[in-house]
């Protein structure tokens, strides 16, 4: 069954775009064609503004919102990305993984991906509240969620602007993801404008999408 809609509890810096991906086949056996490669690098030729220090602030105040301190280990995971390529440090993992690198580069929006298999619907995004983390690696370390803005499935937060859970994560045997794409509504128009190049890029792999349409929250984030 197709994931139509997910609960968005009100906040006002947060400009969210969500969709869908059914691929052709396992994530394992997605190799990365050359074509996406290429949009690995700083200064490839892109249908999407390329972020400045403007956007960026935007993104951390959205961040910053509900208390969260978007610094240090905790920044966006756009910000690591354009480091990471600045340094040349940014290679290909496989498609799936590379297209949402490539847009969450050169759109400055931080992207989380969801193996729609591992979670469990209703999905929200909400702010979480003290006293919740998440382990978000396969060596078990935990993140402090309290004040940041995740997605939450059925059993809890699984994904935010910073570090996705273990839990959730797409694997080598993915088919189906959600993701999710953590924009600022100070610039708005920008996270519609990424979540189209996207879309584009994962259909070019063969890849089936899906908007994931948004509605108000009827009870507060737990």
């Amino acid at each position: 069954m197709p994931l139509n809609e997910i609960h968005l509890e009100a906040h006002p810096l947060l400009e969210l775009a969500a969709l869908t991906t059914s691929l052709p086949a396992p994530l394992g056996q997605t190799p990365s064609p050359a074509w996406l490669q290429e949009f690995l690098v700083p200064r490839a030729e892109v249908p999407i503004p390329s972020p400045d220090d403007e956007f960026r602030n935007a993104v951390r105040r959205m961040l910053r919102h509900g208390g969260f301190k978007p610094s240090g280990r905790s920044k966006p995971a756009s910000e690591y990305l354009i480091r990471a390529a600045d340094s040349g440090e940014l290679g290909s993992i496989n498609a799936a993984v590379d297209a949402c690198n490539a847009v969450s580069l050169h759109s400055g929006i931080p992207i989380s991906v969801v193996d729609l298999d591992r979670a469990t619907p209703p999905f929200r995004v909400a702010v979480v509240g003290p006293g919740q983390s998440y382990v978000f690696n396969a060596s078990g370390q935990e993140m402090d969620l309290e004040g940041l803005v995740c997605l939450w499935d059925a059993s809890g937060p699984c994904a935010n602007a910073v570090k996705d859970s273990q839990r959730t994560k797409t694997h080598q045997g993915t088919r189906r993801t959600l993701s999710i794409l953590w924009g600022s509504a100070e610039v708005p128009g920008r996270a519609r404008q990424a979540a189209d190049w996207y879309r584009a890029l994962l259909e070019r792999l063969g890849a089936a999408t899906h908007e994931v349409g948004l509605s108000a929250a009827s009870s507060p984030a737990s």
